[in-house]
């Protein structure tokens, strides 16, 4: 049993260190070449469905102050260390609200965002490798109560670990 679990440990560190290059969709508005390091299984979107990329929105940094707990309707968070360099992070939200907020826990900097909608639209936010302090920040506006399937964040850490934390409110 301590053998199995051991083995599992070091799978898991292995891969934790494996580099890609940076995987964007046809028509994807930015055209960055990047190596990143992938922890969590992307997204797989089903080649019939379609995926419209709207153009890009430059991100403009305004802090805000994180909703109370009330008008919370999801939230995930991954730690991405330095030595990782470029890491691309996938959020599975699957919820309807009227926001996204990214809350940075140390220093990073991020790159983009991609936001995809239930319907197959895609809003990219460009950070232009931005770097963000600790800090909560406005990532997307959406009033309409849109739906939400999953977030997609390539950012590097500036601090020897960095937390970021994607949160939708109502």
């Amino acid at each position: 049993m301590r053998l199995l679990i051991t083995t599992i440990l070091l799978a898991a560190t292995a891969s934790a260190n494996v580099r890609v290059n940076l995987n964007l969709g046809v028509g994807h508005p930015i055209r960055r070449s990047r190596t990143v390091v992938v922890r969590r299984t992307p997204v797989v979107v089903a080649p019939s469905a379609r995926v419209v990329y709207a153009a890009p929105v430059a991100w403009t940094r305004a802090v805000v102050a994180r909703p109370p707990s009330n008008r919370l309707v999801w939230e995930d968070s991954e730690v991405i260390q330095r030595n990782e360099d470029w890491v691309d992070s996938h959020f599975s939200v699957k919820n309807s609200g009227d926001a996204l907020i990214l809350n940075v826990d140390g220093r990073a900097q991020v790159d983009f965002a991609e936001v995809h909608f239930g319907n197959g639209q895609v809003q990219v936010v460009d950070f232009n490798e931005s770097l963000l302090q600790t800090g909560t920040y406005r990532l997307m506006d959406f009033g309409d109560g849109r739906r939400v399937d999953h977030v997609r964040v390539v950012a590097r850490a500036r601090t020897p670990r960095a937390k970021l934390t994607v949160v939708m409110k109502k």
